[in-house]
């Protein structure tokens, strides 16, 4: 009986076989590993609008995006470039954890990954959340959307300006700092992936530094208040040492962003400070542009949920806090219709009024002309040119000569006043320009519930200072909205009432 004998693979076949493995197999399943692993771009979502609003991305993590543990590790790297510990020196809040813990980043920021690698960023949030407190002794009550009245941005940027500068940004320095934190990096993060995340932020930070020079030169701004469109003029190359002195020092609040709906329906409101644009949407993505997005890079997605979000979202009352004296409200309710309503809306929540929403010449109000000139008609025009290509392309940026009339909702929580900030409360702003104060300080969030503004009168508390605001600066003017048509020749009774009326909104 003949039995079937296996024959062993002949030498070439074997070769093949190993010459196979090696070419084909192996480097198909390194670059597997690798794009899983450096392929991915996968930002952190939640299912809460109110947590996504705090926490969600606007794709800026893509272009701007710091690695996360080197976010983390910078405090502790470069504490001298900071006014305390952390960043909640610079007016950022940190949330708790369920369990107590504080959150490792904080509100108003967000994280993706991407590139194979965690990356944070800064959201819409970061301009658009605050606290309160009712007293020094007491919690703060974080509330979302009103303008972040701590935060201090231009001492957030010059933090990563100064310390990329400094010898110390270095993985010699920044890893150690990293472990310390707990952050258990593997083999290939320790030795290639952060090494080169180091220096490439390294890189990119110093050239945006060379960029924003002009920055370096301001005046403060303080918490609070940002030079909006000078930064804007950055990203369309423009020569800033060769432009016009009086575009710079143009500071501008924070804005509240409640009620858009009211904002869009049932007509168009002039938006921005000087009502340079008619569309919220269109609004809402230039506003993208600070939060690190371009055109290619912008998470249209996540930003609509935010923008379904602010459509509706409404102010906390003033009464869920402090009380109000009614009769002397309803006293006031006359006078704020005579005085106010036609610019500002017959309510809080009613936004009618024949000029709400529409542009006052600047020579009418008089107040601070550096945030009007600061944008200019050359601005515009290249802003124009945004999203070309997308069908959301720009094509509603206009030059004014004024500054927009407001809808008044939430608007104890818009302390300071005016549009740059200049004036600590609605009692000192109802006081011709002579009687309202010349300094005072801000970043405070203990309210004074009878000025209607935050403590302004306290240079520190509890070892923190605050910013003091001079009105004598350039962009700080706190003159204009004054006279007999802005209540501001009132008698001091009438005046108290209308401020107690203002409370209701």
């Amino acid at each position: 009986m003949n039995e079937s004998v296996e024959q062993a693979p002949s030498p070439w076949k074997r070769r093949f076989i190993v010459l196979f493995i090696l070419t084909v197999v192996l480097p198909g399943l390194v670059a597997a590993i690798v794009a899983r692993r450096f392929g991915t771009d996968e930002a952190v979502d939640y299912k809460s609008p109110t947590e996504h609003f705090k926490y969600g991305s606007t794709g800026g993590e893509h272009e701007m995006g710091f690695p996360y543990w080197i976010w983390r590790a910078l405090p502790g790297v470069c504490p001298q470039y900071l006014p305390g510990p952390g960043y909640q020196s610079l007016g950022m809040i940190f949330e708790k954890n369920p369990d107590g813990s504080e959150r490792d980043v904080p509100v108003g920021t967000s994280k993706r990954r991407y590139q194979g690698i965690d990356r944070v960023f800064v959201n819409c949030a970061v301009c658009h959340v605050s606290t309160v407190r009712t007293a020094a002794d007491q919690a703060p009550t974080l509330v979302l959307g009103m303008p972040a009245a701590t935060f201090n941005m231009k001492a957030f940027e010059e933090f990563f300006f100064k310390c990329a500068a400094d010898p110390k940004f270095s993985k010699e320095y920044i890893l150690p700092e990293i472990n310390r934190l707990g952050g258990q990096l593997d083999l290939l993060d320790r030795q290639l992936v952060y090494p080169l995340a180091i220096d490439i932020m390294r890189d990119r930070v110093l050239a945006l530094a060379g960029r924003f020079d002009w920055v370096f030169k301001q005046h403060e701004w303080g918490p609070g208040r940002v030079d909006t469109f000078n930064s804007a003029k950055v990203i369309f190359n423009f020569p800033m040492q060769h432009l016009h002195p009086k575009e710079f020092d143009a500071p501008a609040d924070f804005p509240s962003i409640w009620r858009q709906r009211q904002r869009k329906e049932p007509k168009e409101m002039q938006l921005h400070w000087d009502g340079n644009n008619t569309t919220v949407e269109e609004r809402n993505r230039s506003a993208a542009f600070g939060t690190g997005t371009t055109p290619p890079t912008i998470d249209t997605a996540r930003i609509q949920g935010v923008e379904a979000w602010i459509l509706d979202a409404q102010p906390p009352a003033f009464r869920e806090f402090f009380p109000i004296d009614e009769a002397l409200a309803a006293r006031g309710a006359p006078i704020y219709k005579q005085y106010c309503a036609a610019c500002h809306g017959a309510s809080g929540s009613d936004f009618s009024g024949e000029y709400v929403g529409t542009v006052e010449p600047l020579a009418k109000i008089g107040t601070d002309r550096r945030r009007l000139d600061s944008y200019t008609y050359t601005l515009a025009v290249n802003q124009a040119t945004l999203y070309a290509g997308y069908p959301w392309r720009f094509t509603h940026f206009q030059k004014t000569h004024g500054y927009a009339n407001m809808p008044l909702d939430g608007l104890w929580l818009r302390a300071p006043y005016l549009h740059n900030g200049s004036v600590p409360s609605l009692r000192d702003l109802l006081e011709p320009a002579a009687k309202r104060p010349k300094a005072f300080y801000r970043g405070n969030d203990i309210y004074d519930p009878v000025k209607v503004g935050f403590v302004s009168d306290q240079p520190a508390l509890g070892g923190k200072k605050f910013f003091r605001l001079d009105t004598s600066l350039p962009g700080n003017g706190n003159g204009g909205h004054e006279g007999k048509a802005y209540g501001t020749e009132l008698s001091p009774g009438d005046k108290t009432a209308l401020v107690e009326f203002l409370k209701t909104f």
